[in-house]
């Protein structure tokens, strides 16, 4: 199945909150959409959800919330969609998953290896060693605005890469490079 339009750069921001404190992402695989929903919206479907449902959730359309729900106006629709998300979440909505580290210290690596600055690259890569080597890296090319420029290039297309397999691995095709939705344009 292909995905139409897809904004990589959503799906990148998405990738890239690991921590998952506040926020959790789905692709929304028939519309390309990335749905963002608060932990606290997502606590409160999990909770009506086991309040409502003991039985199997496939066998449920929809789910609506009931009218003694107690939630403010403003939250009732981000409630509705989260229970949407997870009724749905095998045939329609799939979590992004977090981006993972081995592959960004991958992208600093070959970032690194690849600029004309062969100093300001022995130097990046010497950063990448031991604890603490994002923060450096990042820190270091502070003073290099043209090469910190070039590495968020370098990193988006690195993690177009990733998004596209990851994109394969759950079923979808990724659109080809002129139909990818890009904030950049």
């Amino acid at each position: 199945m292909t995905v139409h339009k897809i904004d990589f750069d959503e799906v990148q921001k998405a990738m890239e909150d690991i921590a998952r404190e506040a926020f959790d992402y789905f692709l929304d695989t028939e519309t390309g959409q990335v749905v963002i929903l608060s932990e606290d919206i997502l606590e409160k479907a999990r909770s009506i959800l086991a309040d409502s449902y003991e039985e199997d959730l496939a066998e449920f359309e929809a789910v609506e919330l009931d009218e003694e729900c107690n939630l403010p106006e403003w939250a009732e629709d981000e409630v509705e969609l989260a229970l949407d998300v997870f009724v749905h979440q095998q045939e329609r909505f799939r979590r992004i998953p977090e981006r993972r580290p081995e592959h960004v210290y991958e992208a600093m690596q070959g970032f690194a290896a690849s600029l004309e600055d062969r100093d300001l690259g022995l130097a990046l890569r010497e950063i990448l060693e031991g604890k603490g080597a994002f923060r450096r890296f990042k820190d270091a090319l502070q003073a290099h605005p043209k090469e910190k420029k070039q590495w968020y290039g370098y990193n988006a297309m690195m993690a177009r890469k990733e998004i596209s397999a990851w994109l394969g691995s759950i079923g979808l095709t990724a659109p080809a490079e002129d139909q990818i939705q890009d904030n950049a344009e």
